[in-house]
Parts: structure tokens; C-alpha cells; sequence
């Protein structure tokens, strides 16, 4: 049986990846590549046969080898377009972690230059492939909430800056590059994927400079208070906001907050002129009877209502909460390995591909442009 050889390349959300991708039984994770050689070493013993794994820490390097058939790139964001041009030279198919770049010139150029190349190329996006937001966005293809003409979507940590590395801090990082693309993303999929038309919106750093914030209150590397070398260098958001405007009408509120005082939260909430739905339990909000698209599609993905929904005498407000839809985080990964794998050899049309990563960096690009200038940003031209 033919396998993908996939080569992993950071050793952070590589990680995840590259578990799924040697659990398919149609690939196998034959290289890593890190800076730091001891990382690669300490995962490659959760991998198969360990011992013939190529180890590099020389990026070119492993991109001129004829054993690697792909390449996951799971780097900061501002390195992800300069490897990802240069694995697609070599022929490499691409799979790449959120957000696709670190700027829209970027990302264009790696959409174009992967799509030019031939090979297959596709965003790793854990939110979207979430069987929570494949069932939402199977229903609404299927017409359950009619015209959906409004969504929110956020994204909310307590303490939850990231101080593992400077990347995410500086420029070309923040908040709505790392937190905010996944519900903007998979709330813009569930919407059916609509052009964006303009975009407003806020953003700023509250905490990250002033080094409170971090990951469970800690701060960054082993000290016991956060280093003002490291968070001196702060240059990005810590929370965002916006309003995008769609063709056809629709629109999309979306928050994202690396540190803030309130409760953590992701969810997205879809207003549709026959039903409306949240993500988080998933729920579909209706009047009944329940719509059979909601039934059918709920007997495809395994779910059923947590409790026999029950309607007012004549008719009222139904709410039908759904379980059967959490899965372990590591399904969601092994989704994107499979339909990575099987894009590569059965020719499966990308459903995630690097042009709706450019889409996406578009909208966040310019709401990030529009909380710096104050005026709301064209999309569409």
C-alpha cells in the first residue's frame, strides 16, 4: 500500500499533527525538523520505529530529500510562507498550521505559488474540522436555518498569552492571528464561505506589556516573575474585535482575547430567518416541529437530543441540545490527517485549502488595520 512520507516541522503543534499523520495507516512521519535537536528526539520516541527517523535542523535540507513526500509546518507565524515557498519548490504537498502568514502579501504569494506548483496544499485549522462545527456547517448547506444573516463568534482566555516563544509577541503575532482565526474561520465555513465586503475593528495590548496575562498566571520561561526583557518586546494585539460585512447581506461580530477579566469561552452563534444555533453545546433554537433536515443530519454525525424536546401547547420557543458531537481533541486532528492523506492519493478535492487561508487573513489583516487607523476597511477591491 502506497504511504505519504511526511516530514514535521515544529515541534509545538507539530506535535498533535504529526501523532495523527503516523496513526493513519496511509502515511508515516519519516522526518522532523526543530532547531533544537533533543525536542525532535524526545517525540520521535512516541513515534513508530523512532530509530529511522531522519532528524534536521537544516530546513533546506530536508526539503531537497526525495524520501519526503509532504511537509507539515507548524512554525511561528512569520516563518510559515518562507517554508512553505520553499517546500512547494521541491514539490512537497503542504499542510500548514493557522494563520497562513503573518501579512496578506504573504499569504497570497504561498496561495499562488502552491496552487501554480500543483501540489496539494491545505490549512490545518483543529476548529474546523471539530465535529461541533462540521455538523453546524452540514446543516446549514442543508437549508435547517434558512438565510443566515448574522453570526458571533469569540474567543476567550482569562490568562492565556502565550511565553514559550517571542514569535507570538512580536510582530506579526497576537491574539487574533492565534486565537481568533479558528472561530472566525469556522464561523465564516458555516456561513457558506461568503465574500467579505469590509471590515471594522478594535484591538490593542492590555496586558501582555505590562507582563501580567500569561499561561495559567505563569510567567515566561522558569522565573518567578515575568522578565521585562521578554515582555518589553511586546508588539502585537493581546485582544481584538470586529464587524465584517458580507455580499449578499450576511454579517459576522468576532472577539478574541488572550487576557481579559472575564471566563474563558469559545463559541459561535448563528442567526438564521427558520432556526438559530450556538456551538458550544450544540444546539439548534427553533419553533417546532424539528426540522428534518436537524434529524437527518443529526442520525449522519451519531448525534441525538440530550433530552426529548418538548414544545409549549400550540407551538413556541424549541431548543434541541445535541450529544454524541464532543470528541476527543485528537480526532480532530486525525480528520485533518485523513482527508490531508487522501487528497494526496485519491485526488479528494481540499476542502481547507491555502486560498481560504488567504481569505481569512484578509478579514483579520484588515480589522487589525482598521483598530489602527480607525476607519473601517474595503475588502472587496
Amino acid at each position: 500500500m502506497k504511504k505519504v512520507r511526511v516530514a514535521i516541522v515544529g515541534m509545538g503543534i507539530g506535535r498533535p499533527n504529526g501523532l495523527a499523520l503516523a496513526g493513519n495507516p496511509r502515511a508515516e512521519v519519516v522526518a522532523l525538523c526543530d532547531l533544537v535537536e533533543e525536542r525532535m528526539r524526545d517525540f520521535a520516541s512516541l513515534l513508530p520505529q523512532p530509530d529511522e527517523i531522519r532528524l534536521y535542523t537544516d530546513f533546506d535540507e530536508l526539503c531537497r530529500s526525495r524520501e519526503i513526500d509532504a511537509v507539515f509546518i507548524g512554525t511561528p507565524n512569520q516563518l510559515h510562507v518562507p517554508m512553505g515557498l520553499k517546500a512547494v519548490a521541491q514539490d512537497k504537498h503542504v499542510l500548514i498550521t493557522k494563520p497562513l502568514a503573518d501579512s496578506v502579501d504573504a499569504a497570497r504569494r504561498m496561495a499562488d505559488t502552491a496552487e501554480s506548483a500543483g501540489v496539494v496544499n491545505m490549512m490545518s485549522l483543529a476548529t474546523r474540522f471539530s465535529a461541533e462545527v462540521r455538523y453546524m456547517g452540514a446543516l446549514a448547506r442543508r437549508g435547517a436555518f434558512g438565510d443566515i444573516y448574522y453570526a458571533r463568534a469569540r474567543s476567550i482566555r482569562r490568562n492565556g498569552i502565550p511565553s514559550w516563544n517571542t514569535g507570538f509577541i512580536r510582530e506579526g503575532g497576537g491574539a487574533f492571528r492565534d486565537m481568533g482565526v479558528h472561530v472566525l474561520d469556522a464561523a465564516w465555513w458555516m456561513l457558506g464561505m461568503p465574500k467579505p465586503l469590509s471590515v471594522t475593528g478594535a484591538a490593542g495590548a492590555k496586558f501582555g506589556p505590562r507582563g501580567l496575562g500569561y499561561f495559567g498566571k505563569r510567567a515566561p520561561g522558569e522565573v518567578a516573575a515575568t522578565p521585562e526583557s521578554y515582555y518589553s518586546q511586546f508588539a502585537a494585539d493581546d485582544y481584538a474585535g470586529g464587524f465584517i460585512r458580507f455580499e449578499g447581506g450576511s454579517a459576522l461580530q468576532v472577539e478574541s482575547f488572550w487576557a481579559s477579566h472575564q471566563p474563558g469561552d469559545l463559541q459561535i452563534e448563528l442567526f438564521g430567518d427558520e432556526a438559530g444555533a450556538q456551538l458550544r453545546p450544540p444546539t439548534v433554537y427553533t419553533n417546532g416541529p424539528i426540522p428534518a433536515a436537524v434529524a437527518e443530519t443529526a442520525e449522519a454525525f451519531g448525534a441525538k437530543p440530550a433530552a426529548e424536546p418538548a414544545l409549549e401547547d400550540g407551538g413556541g420557543p424549541l431548543d434541541i441540545t445535541f450529544e454524541g458531537l464532543t470528541e476527543e481533541r485528537s480526532a480532530t486532528w486525525d480528520s485533518i490527517a485523513a482527508h490531508f492523506v487522501a487528497c494526496i492519493l485519491d485526488g479528494v478535492a481540499c476542502k481547507a485549502p491555502l486560498r481560504h487561508g488567504l481569505i481569512v487573513q484578509e478579514m483579520m489583516e484588515g480589522l487589525l488595520r482598521s483598530a489602527e487607523n480607525g476607519r473601517e476597511q474595503r475588502l472587496d477591491g
